[in-house]
Order: structure tokens, then sequence, then C-alpha cells
């Protein structure tokens, strides 16, 4: 597998984007500002994550997706490792992120490599997503704010 920048002109794989985040218009937002990069096998696209700039010496990781055919076989890890490698050798001393209460396996998987818990953006799923967002029988209500000290 190889993880890469996405190329100038290259469209970004709306289908992965979307499976981490349900509204087009906010990935749009997301990605016209930051950095996506993608992982490749063989000429696949199989994952995806988002790098965007928030603060002085502050990034935030964005989005993280699998396809789902690819999902549980360690791509997500290495996506996530990768963006904080890419984090750090790009001189930011901080990576942020966000996942919603209901994301159980994303949530342990962040804590696996490295993030911590930072706080609770109470009802940000309710207040900003038009549809209801239900994962693992959970309301997808508060975000789950995380970082990392680079």
């Amino acid at each position: 597998m190889l993880i890469r920048k996405l190329r100038a002109g290259e469209l970004p794989p709306m289908h992965l984007l979307l499976l981490a985040d349900p509204s087009p218009k906010i990935v749009r937002d997301y990605i016209s500002r930051g950095e996506c990069f993608i992982a490749e096998e063989g000429n696949q696209i199989i994952g995806i994550y988002v790098l965007l700039p928030t603060r002085p010496e502050t990034v935030e990781l964005v989005n993280v997706a699998v396809d789902e055919v690819h999902q549980g076989k360690g791509v997500g890890k290495q996506l996530v490792l990768d963006a904080v490698n890419t984090a750090k050798k790009n001189g930011y001393k901080t990576i942020e992120m966000g996942t919603g209460n209901s994301s159980i396996g994303p949530l342990a998987l962040y804590q696996k490599c490295g993030f911590r818990i930072t706080g609770v953006d109470l009802d940000f799923f309710t207040n900003h997503y038009a549809e209801e967002i239900i994962e693992n029988g959970i309301l997808c209500r508060d975000m789950i704010r995380l970082s990392q000290a680079l």
C-alpha cells in the first residue's frame, strides 16, 4: 500500500470522504482548505485522510476513511499514523481531531495511535447535520475532541 498526497487536478474520492462525513457541503468546504492524502493498493484508492491547518502550529485530521472492502485490515491505523508523521514533518506541534460519540471503533483506534480526549462539543452533530446519524445503535450527537502533541 502506498500513501501519497492527492495531485493537483486529481479529484478526491468523494465516495470515501462521505463514509466518514455524510455532509457533501461540509466535505467540499474542508477539502478546499486542506490537503488530501490517499492510500492506494495497485491502481485502486482504498483510503483517504485530510489535514486542515486550523491555528499556528496546529493541524486537524478531519476525515479518515477506508473503503468498506478494506476495513478491518489495518489501513485506518496506517492512515492515522501517516497523518501524524506528515503533520510532524510539516512542522506542526499539535494534531487534533474529532469523532462522533457513537464511533466506538474509530475512537478506540485514535487512542491507540496516541490521541487523548480533550473535550466534547455537545450536540455538534445534531446542530450541524440535517439527517440523524446512527452508528452502533447509538444516536451520533456529540463530537469527541482528541489531540496529540507532536
